[in-house]
């Protein structure tokens, strides 16, 4: 039915937002200030350029932990901005 419906990407997304904070950590979960997906991209906006630099580094582990926590490939990709 979630597929008939085509509201997978909609509950990733929710799921995504309820544990940010488990997956990054509560430091960087302050400073994000928006958070979406689209076609498996995770779009991250932060409110600190520094802090946005560091956690691109982690792309890759962090794409593994967040599809991880959702037991699915959610995501493919990380675009911060």
């Amino acid at each position: 039915m979630i597929s008939q419906y085509k509201i997978e990407e909609r509950i990733n997304e929710t799921e995504v937002l309820n544990d940010w904070e488990k997956i990054v950590g509560q430091m960087v979960a302050r400073h994000t200030t928006n958070i979406h997906i689209r076609k498996k991209i995770l779009y991250v906006e932060f409110d600190n350029a520094a802090l946005r630099t560091e956690v691109s580094y982690a792309k890759t582990r962090l794409i593994k932990a967040i599809n991880k926590a959702l037991k699915t490939e959610a995501v493919i990709d990380i675009i911060f901005s």
